[in-house]
């Protein structure tokens, strides 16, 4: 089991990785994964990290950490941007070596049509959402009309439809299959579920992970720096593996939200450091056989 002592520990060893312009975790594309390609999963980070910073200063704090992949939020991107605006949002995300994946998560401020328009627009094939209930129907056929996949966004004890991964799952499992969840695995424990087998169980239905640690499994629970927390970070990784996810997995820091950058880092290199040991053993064999 990786424990974080045991993270810490070996920090210098990823550092020495992390600082390779092409380390074998985080290839020049941005995957997680080693030479074999088992870990197919991108690493992102969620828009709503950077609710309190324009677009300019968000970019430059992942490029400060090393991911490249972004979920939009409206803040950064309204829905009302006309096609002058996009292009030149689209060109500073470009210049920054950084990939918009999916906007959102969109609410009831805007309509589904209008939602789905703008992820067109913008040129998304991914919305994360927290829809009305009555919307569903709505949604299951604008996701046949764009090809636009539609994840729902649980959200704990704080929300009374999609609180955990099991709600949605039963809400959307009958519905077109590009409708799924987006794994909110901070909110997921606040509600007393485990991400973990979780994600086992409906890795199927999951277009999208939110990463986040949280204090306790209870609406009191806070969210905090990935391994300071009670999710087992470890064996959601090994979770991913197993189910063969290919989607990304975007951290979403909501501690220290005037200040993020150094929770934001922590979590970044915890996570790396632990898809990083999960593969010490096989790459330590692989070095002895060559030997």
């Amino acid at each position: 089991m990786i424990t974080r002592r045991h993270f810490i520990s070996n920090s210098g060893k990823f550092l020495v990785l992390s600082s390779m312009g092409n380390s074998f975790l985080f290839s020049k594309n941005h995957y997680s994964r080693d030479s074999s390609g088992e870990y197919p999963f991108n690493l992102g980070i969620a828009g709503y990290t950077f609710i309190n910073f324009d677009i300019d200063f968000s970019l430059k704090m992942m490029n400060k950490v090393n991911v490249h992949y972004l979920c939009i939020k409206d803040f950064h991107l309204p829905y009302d941007s006309n096609d002058e605006q996009i292009a030149t949002f689209k060109a500073k995300l470009k210049n920054a070596g950084v990939i918009g994946y999916a906007v959102g998560p969109i609410g009831s401020e805007i309509s589904i049509d209008k939602a789905f328009k703008y992820a067109q627009r913008v040129g998304v094939k991914l919305i994360t959402g927290i829809p009305a209930l009555s919307d569903l129907p709505v949604i299951n056929e604008k996701v046949k009309e764009y090809d636009i996949k539609y994840a729902i966004h649980n959200h704990g004890p704080d929300e009374k439809n999609y609180t955990d991964a099991t709600a949605v799952y039963n809400l959307v499992k009958d519905l077109d299959p590009r409708i799924g969840l987006c794994l909110d695995i901070g909110h997921n424990m606040r509600f007393g579920s485990d991400p973990v087998s979780d994600m086992e169980k409906y890795a199927q239905k999951i277009f999208d992970i939110h990463l986040k640690d949280v204090t306790s499994a209870s609406k009191e629970g806070r969210a905090c720096e990935l391994g300071r927390g009670i999710i087992n970070i470890a064996d959601f990784v090994r979770m991913l593996k197993k189910v063969g996810y290919r989607g990304c997995c975007s951290i979403e820091y909501e501690k220290d939200m005037d200040d993020p950058l150094a929770g934001i880092a922590e979590s970044v290199g915890y996570f790396k450091g632990v898809c990083d040991g999960l593969m010490v053993k096989k790459t330590l064999s692989y070095a002895d056989s060559k030997n």
